[in-house]
């Protein structure tokens, strides 16, 4: 059956039931485009009516990406069955996308043989990133059907520190000798390419030093077979060494648009490549760890589905326990004007409406100048032009927020409402205080991000959550200390 012009299910004339649940699938398909959820539903009634041929076939026209979503919601039962249905080049690819929970659950229902099937047909970066999330019995298990070499690359990458180039790069790359031919490496690239994870950048290496290098394209296009690699290679390579932090790895990949970038050590020798879908990888890890420091919890490797009540408690607690803990300096310093509240009771209806402004105001601020760091556009040697843009851009905000509150507290709040309390003076302690607030918080929200990363922490620790506590506490400060100066309370 096909939908628009994706195949989504084979239909058995002999069997009727299955036939209608294809066409349902089809509709649904054309309806919501949700390839996973259609391949679930067709691929557990094809097993569960035994046509092990269908399910190959349809298996098939679906992308190791697809297939691997629908293994996630597979039962643990039903996964070796369909596993070993799949060429083992496919199976490797769905094996290598699966979660690190369902690679542990589907390797528990593979044969010794059948797992070192798989692990041969993997690339040696992704063999490494399953034994870094598995338990230590079925990564001993994993070793011990590798071949001798493969186990050697994955102990080597595996020395590497976390979140390096060296520990996410691959050792599987095509090099080529600066005095080949344009016709012998191609067909070195034919004899040798299959294994490799990339075979459209070739790296021209001498003794394991990198010198250049060419492209496919670069290759095929030659006017002449025997012209000599160093005579087309490219000499300038841009390279990162093995202790290269992976967020750096994955900016350069968007600023220079690669689909590879090689790994030396810190003689320019070759070690490995990074590609960019592990560059990619990275970005999104990268930016999902900011996302939750930003809102004050702990990072976890966990997706929302297949993390556990008690894994969210724990990454959020510590964040909630310290963010009520520091709050208490803003019920000190409420508690410490109480007679000045209690001679003025309209400051404190405004309390609210100033502390989530300044809050807000820090936000911005914070999150544009984290943004800014996370890309490279900024540098610690930028604060002063930072300060600068956002002191103006405070004065312009804070400006129209005063005019618009302090039209709003006479109308509103004094007439409409008929709040006696409220004269031009309180409204003006507000307005000014609102001024001072935004031009605080933006300076604060922009000066903290920069001053940790200076010292080497996440700047995203210096996001929301805890700008707007210090925030409260010094518009809560400037608040008092204006309704003291003016009201005399």
């Amino acid at each position: 059956i096909q939908a628009g012009r994706g195949v989504v299910g084979v239909v058995d004339r002999g069997h009727e039931l299955f036939e209608q649940q294809v066409l349902q699938l089809g509709m649904l398909f054309d309806q919501a485009h949700d390839l996973p959820r259609v391949g679930l539903v067709g691929l557990a009634h094809l097993d569960d009516a035994k046509k092990y041929q269908s399910l190959r076939d349809v298996m098939e026209t679906l992308n190791a990406p697809d297939l691997a979503a629908v293994f996630e919601d597979l039962p643990q039962e039903k996964m070796p069955v369909l596993f070993r249905l799949m060429p083992k080049d496919l199976a490797a690819e769905v094996f290598a996308e699966l979660t690190a929970d369902t690679q542990e659950a589907l390797i528990q229902g593979l044969s010794d043989r059948e797992l070192k099937l798989v692990i041969d047909e993997l690339f040696v970066d992704d063999a490494v990133d399953i034994v870094e999330e598995m338990p230590a019995n079925v990564v001993r298990r994993i070793l011990a059907q590798a071949d001798p070499e493969t186990r050697t690359s994955i102990n080597e990458l595996l020395q590497y520190p976390e979140n390096s180039a060296g520990s996410m790069m691959t050792t599987e790359y095509v090099t080529l000798r600066p005095n080949m031919s344009v016709g012998e490496s191609i067909l070195r690239i034919r004899r040798t390419g299959v294994d490799k994870e990339t075979i459209y950048t070739c790296y021209v290496t001498d003794n394991r030093t990198l010198l250049g290098l060419v492209t496919v394209k670069d290759l095929l296009l030659a006017e002449d077979d025997e012209t000599p690699i160093r005579d087309m290679m490219q000499a300038h390579v841009i390279s990162v060494t093995t202790q290269t932090d992976q967020e750096e790895v994955a900016h350069m990949f968007a600023k220079y648009n690669f689909l590879a970038l090689p790994v030396v050590d810190n003689e320019n020798r070759m070690v490995g490549i990074v590609t960019f879908d592990d560059a990619m990888d990275v970005m999104e890890e990268e930016a999902t760890e900011d996302i939750e420091i930003m809102a004050g919890m702990s990072p976890s490797e966990k997706n929302y589905r297949r993390a556990t009540t008690l894994d969210l408690f724990k990454q959020r607690i510590p964040w909630l326990l310290l963010l009520m803990v520091s709050a208490t300096f803003t019920g000190m310093i409420i508690t410490s004007f109480e007679n000045a509240l209690a001679a003025q009771v309209a400051l404190t209806a405004f309390i609210p409406m100033l502390m989530d402004t300044g809050g807000n105001s820090g936000s911005q601020s914070s999150v544009t100048v984290i943004r800014a760091l996370s890309l490279g556009e900024l540098e610690f040697r930028d604060l002063p032009l930072v300060i600068w843009k956002e002191i103006r851009t405070a004065v312009c905000c804070g400006t129209v927020l005063a005019a618009v509150c302090f039209v709003k507290i006479l109308l509103v709040d004094k007439l409409l409402m008929g709040n006696t309390d409220i004269t031009v003076m309180v409204a003006l302690v507000v307005c000014l205080t609102l001024v001072v607030t935004v031009f605080l918080a933006k300076t604060v929200g922009c000066i903290l991000p920069m001053v940790a990363k200076r010292l080497g922490f996440d700047p995203a620790v210096m996001a929301s959550p805890f700008i707007t506590t210090i925030v409260d506490a010094l518009s809560l400060l400037v608040y008092f200390g204006i309704a003291k100066l003016l009201l005399g309370v």
